[in-house]
């Protein structure tokens, strides 16, 4: 089974519904994890907008990077473009692909809800690359 890092700059937002998506439509395909460069919390408005598609993140928990080892995943991404600040072992991973999505944080809903259907696109376009 492949598994795949979503990593964003505070593992608040992006990489939380990214997690939650794959979570859900890689079920039984691939493992996943999320982390942020650094931890903080979950963003109560990905929570919300995550739940508004049936998917719910409430019981996710932010992580930092340093938590986890590189050789464990196949894949990692990158969704703030932070990829530049990441060590070369993640980078150097059989897939590394920075995204470069907008930060919802501190925007209106409607960005949320954007920057969730932008994610759902590509982890749908992820999960079959990885097949």
């Amino acid at each position: 089974m492949k598994s795949i890092m979503f990593v964003c700059k505070q593992n608040s937002c992006r990489s939380q519904m990214a997690e939650g998506f794959a979570r859900t439509l890689g079920a039984g395909k691939i493992a996943v994890t999320s982390s942020g460069l650094q931890g903080s919390e979950v963003n109560p408005t990905a929570v919300e907008v995550m739940a508004e598609v049936g998917i719910d993140i409430s019981e996710q928990v932010s992580q930092p990077l340093s938590d986890f080892k590189a050789e464990d995943y196949n894949a990692v991404i990158s969704l703030c473009g932070c990829g530049v600040n990441l060590p070369e072992s993640w980078v150097l991973r059989e897939v590394f692909q920075d995204w470069q999505l907008d930060d919802p944080a501190g925007e209106p809903i409607e960005t949320f809800r954007r920057v969730r259907d932008e994610i759902k696109e590509r982890v749908v376009q992820l999960i079959d690359a990885l097949g």
